[in-house]
């Protein structure tokens, strides 16, 4: 007779490891099927698509859990040195696709959807885009939770599950209009709630100083729950965690208010606590909110801060000042060390200034298997073996295949622009992309100011042969950021104006991308020929966006400012077409001071292009729509606009001459490809983790679900 088995024993049959993972397409048609009807409680007579997502959603979750157990197993076991990454913004945009990627499933659930009669990338569109980030900060962090997990660092990424995240932009009638991003009212399959962990969080109150010490007491106490979310690496078995906080309040409900009729004052408490994780920004003019451009900085012990992603001058030093006397008076010490700390603009001495991040941003293009029949497949977990391109920069056949994946993507952009924007373009015009926070020291008003060049050029002389433009705009204005709301107005209406005038025709059309957002990004940015770079030399400090440009096959135009200095450097400044001021030119200027009007009267298509604005001609209803950004440009502009326009200019004629030669072009492509090596996050987090962090990368995979621990 068999010795019982102790409590213990009879434990250990509850394992991840008797779970069957995705190994085939039959596999993930039953996983699917299953979920659609026990996960969902739904038949194909009542699903919808966004029911399919869900079920191809939990489908993959399910292989990936398995992965998550396994890797926080072997963490609980060998107890290595973690690395916490704390961030105000985790901009992870969809991520279906890009588990299916980490995983290798792609092929098996594209087959599978195929035979189910369903089409895998229709699936993928219904995802909402993470509300949980604006721009290159947010984008930054989710590239390196996937690089730690790559490379598999014991790392967790720690920040707030927005309920709202960043708001959704509409145009309507050329202004944007701020409309919540309700990301979450479907649920997100991919995060779990941990409410066990739930902690409380102290805030306000006052300080006692008495012969046991300093005390904070009388506090308001609001509750912090955990959100945990699977972050997979690439073609590896572990999978580490995101793990994002929603404020509680500790007394829900009232119901004491309520049966008295008090309605409002039953769920106060509750409003008032969970405001705090409601959305990702409150407006830049409200009393001490952070401002967008500075990240979450932990006071420790190593004063090791964040950097803030732009010299820029900002309200962090009054808004940290706000937390520390109102917020946490008990605290109010350590944040005054920020006055002394290393932050703003990256310094060359430095060990990794902000102006050495960057991140490879994998977008849906046959290009990366273009690269992949001539180099192998290394680059894709070690993207310094792309130098390996530059001898076969001037191979014909190599030459051919990019551009012919460039125009495939073109094609398929220009269709989604008519769907989507009800805007006809032209693939085989030169795609101009402009996308980012719309800033004034971002410059989109010197990339309208060449537009409206160019249409009077056009208007002037209609039989001239010139380069077909399409200019694209996009970005996100600040709700309260006056200015930067009149830009997007401005390209609207000069789109308005050039878009539907039949001398122009094809040969230039001005899109302004609404409500630009990572999804968007990967559509648009294997697209681009050329990638606009413009800010005024010294006010950026990085900058991402020219990296992905980069790896995905555009030009850049730009200044020598930010990220764009170490791209020439790598591909050399003759791969790029760099103009304008340099930082010692804009300080000089600065010394002398700034006239713009001296240009306006020196200038004659710049002064006719301003008397265009300044007049209503893009705005006929509202002739003065304009007034505040003419007296802006000519009167006060900190950036510098019209002292590099003649130098702009002239340098978008030079990519004119170029793209007509598309040989040429092409292999000055595949050279920036070839050098984009160095911007890769795996690289910047390896070097990390072994000079600042002591952590070493781990070759060691945790052993699949399939597989004994032992």
């Amino acid at each position: 007779m068999a010795k019982p088995l102790t409590d213990g024993e009879r434990r250990k049959q509850i394992s991840v490891r008797g779970l069957a993972g995705l190994g085939d397409v039959a596999e993930v048609r039953k996983s699917f099927n299953r979920h659609l009807h026990f996960t969902l409680v739904k038949d194909r007579n009542v699903a919808t698509r966004r029911d399919y997502y869900l079920a191809l959603a939990h489908t993959v979750r399910d292989h990936l859990v398995g992965r998550w157990i396994r890797t926080q197993q072997r963490y609980y076991e060998r107890d290595p040195k973690r690395v916490y990454y704390l961030s105000l913004e985790f901009y992870m945009g969809r991520t279906l696709h890009n588990t299916m990627v980490n995983l290798g499933l792609r092929s098996a659930c594209d087959e599978a959807m195929y035979q189910l009669g369903l089409d895998l990338e229709e699936l993928e569109e219904i995802e909402e885009d993470a509300g949980l980030g604006n721009g290159g900060l947010g984008r930054l962090a989710a590239c390196f939770l996937d690089s730690m997990a790559t490379l598999g660092l014991a790392a967790y990424g720690y920040g707030i599950r927005y309920e709202f995240g960043i708001f959704n932009q509409k145009v309507v009638n050329g202004w944007q209009v701020e409309e919540a991003d309700d990301w979450l009212r479907y649920g997100n399959p991919w995060e779990k709630a941990r409410p066990e962990y739930t902690l409380p969080v102290h805030f306000y109150g006052r300080v006692e100083h008495g012969s046991e010490g300093v005390r904070w007491l009388d506090t308001q106490v609001v509750l912090a729950m955990p959100y945990d979310t699977p972050v997979p690496g690439y073609k590896s078995d572990t999978v580490n965690t995101m793990r994002l906080w929603s404020a509680k309040a500790p007394n829900d409900f009232k119901l004491h208010d309520f049966n008295v009729g008090g309605y409002i004052e039953a769920v106060l408490d509750r409003n008032l606590a969970e405001n705090i994780s409601r959305v990702l920004y409150p407006n830049d003019n409200v009393s001490g909110s952070v401002p967008p451009t500075c990240p979450l900085r932990p006071v420790s012990r190593s004063r090791r801060l964040g950097t803030v992603a732009s010299p820029l001058p900002s309200a962090q030093e009054s808004s940290w000042r706000f937390l520390a006397l109102h917020l946490l008076p008990c605290k109010h010490r350590p944040p005054r060390t920020l006055q002394a700390a290393p932050c703003g603009a990256a310094e060359p001495s430095d060990p990794y200034p902000a102006g050495f991040w960057f991140l490879l941003l994998l977008c849906e293009t046959t290009c990366p298997f273009t690269v992949l029949q001539r180099i192998g497949e290394g680059f894709l977990t070690d993207l310094s073996q792309l130098r390996k391109l530059l001898p076969l920069a001037g191979d014909e056949a190599l030459i051919r295949d990019v551009a012919q994946v460039k125009q495939e993507n073109k094609a398929k952009f220009a269709a989604f622009l008519e769907q989507e924007y009800k805007v006809k373009v032209s693939p085989s015009s030169m795609f101009d992309v402009h996308v980012k926070r719309i800033h004034e020291y971002k410059r989109q008003l010197l990339n309208c100011l060449h537009v409206v060049t160019l249409y009077n050029r056009i208007k002037k002389d209609p039989a001239q042969a010139v380069v077909p433009r399409t200019v694209m705009i996009g970005g996100k204005a600040a709700p309260g950021y006056h200015m930067a709301k009149m830009i997007i107005k401005l390209v609207t209406s000069i789109g308005d104006v050039v878009n539907q005038d039949p001398v122009v025709g094809d040969r230039l059309k001005v899109v302004f991308l609404e409500n630009y957002r990572v999804s968007l990004a990967e559509k648009v940015i294997p697209a681009a020929d050329l990638s606009q770079q413009i800010s005024t030399a010294g006010t950026e400090a990085s900058g991402t966006g020219n990296m992905k440009f980069m790896l995905n096959g555009a030009l850049t135009i730009g200044t020598m400012d930010g990220a764009n200095v170490e791209m020439a450097e790598e591909a050399g400044a003759e791969n790029l077409f760099i103009f304008g001021l340099r930082v010692e030119d804009v300080e000089a200027l600065d010394r002398k001071g700034y006239n713009a009007r001296e240009y306006y009267d020196r200038l004659p298509e710049l002064r006719q292009a301003v008397d265009q604005i300044s007049s209503g001609f893009f705005s006929p209803r509202e002739p003065d729509c304009f007034k505040d950004v003419v007296n802006m440009l000519l009167n006060h502009d900190r950036f510098k606009v019209f002292a590099d326009y003649e130098a702009y200019v002239a340098c978008q004629a030079r990519v004119d001459r170029l793209y007509r030669n598309p040989r040429e072009w092409t292999e000055k492509v595949i050279r920036n490809i070839a050098c984009a090596g160095k911007f890769s996050s795996d690289r910047t987090i390896t070097e990390y983790a072994r000079d600042i962090w002591g952590v070493e990368p781990s070759a060691l995979q945790t052993p699949p679900p399939s597989l004994s621990r032992d």
